[in-house]
């Protein structure tokens, strides 16, 4: 399907406001429940780390919150492969603000976000309760000081999830992967694990899923808060092979993984 007919159908869809009516209060509801759970329990659990394979109260909560709000845009969550245990550092491909949701859907981590995301109300606060790591483009310093943060958070035992793309894509588009960030796994020495977020209606990929060209936030949102249901699949692939004189390498295979599970399979 192009993705001018992708819109046009979006256009006929007659169910959209209805949509809207019962979405909205449930989107109200989630926020609600997110500040709470932020204030009585994130901001006091930072540092819980998953202990012989179990997972702590803090993190099973932030799958249950992530995999509800999901489902008032209409998404699915869908796992596909096994996550690894803490602590590893996950590389996804990155398509819109709702990510971080997905890959939380199955697996809290802590994230490598853009530093605006903190000055935003009330999203930056509870990004901040979940453990996000800002980084400010374009500053070294800035990257340095969230290599440090990240390989503390790693040894430490939490997982962090990045996008290495370093911002989002769009009409289905993997940009090159900066190798630089694989760096904090191997400074921790824990594994690197490729993730493919997918979104998909029958099986078929939907590839305007994420932004569109020029489409902001809250145009997004609105978007996909009326949007037709669909499947918001989580793809853990093999782990990447450590090597510590080749990060373009590592960077390489773990783009080309996701690439691969991006396609549409056929019959």
């Amino acid at each position: 399907m192009s993705i001018d007919t992708t819109i046009a159908a979006s256009r006929q869809d007659l169910l959209r406001p209805l949509r809207y009516l019962w979405r909205v209060p449930q989107l109200l509801l989630m926020i609600v429940l997110g500040i709470l759970f932020s204030l009585l329990i994130l901001s006091w659990n930072r540092q819980e780390v998953m202990q012989e394979g179990k997972e702590p109260f803090a993190h099973r909560l932030i799958r249950w919150w992530s995999r509800n709000l999901l489902r008032v845009f209409g998404l699915r969550s869908v796992r596909l492969g096994q996550p690894l245990p803490d602590s590893v550092l996950f590389v996804a491909n990155h398509t819109s603000w709702i990510d971080i949701a997905l890959l939380h859907s199955q697996r809290a981590a802590c994230f490598v976000a853009k530093s605006e995301i903190a000055s935003w109300p009330l999203v930056g606060w509870m990004a901040g309760a979940g453990g996000t790591i800002f980084h400010r483009r374009g500053s070294n310093h800035s990257l340095s000081n969230v290599m440090q943060a990240m390989v503390e958070r790693l040894r430490g035992g939490r997982s962090v999830g990045v996008f290495p793309e370093g911002g989002t894509g769009y009409n289905g588009v993997l940009k090159v992967f900066h190798a630089r960030i694989f760096q904090a796994a191997l400074d921790a020495e824990v594994p690197v694990q490729p993730v493919a977020l997918r979104f998909a209606r029958a099986g078929r990929r939907v590839i305007d899923a994420g932004f569109r060209e020029d489409e902001g936030f809250m145009a997004n949102l609105v978007r996909l808060l009326g949007g037709a249901p669909m499947d918001a699949e989580v793809h853990f692939l093999l782990p990447v092979p450590a090597s510590p004189d080749a990060r373009r390498r590592m960077a390489e295979l773990s783009r080309e993984r996701i690439a691969a599970a991006l396609e549409d399979r056929t019959a």
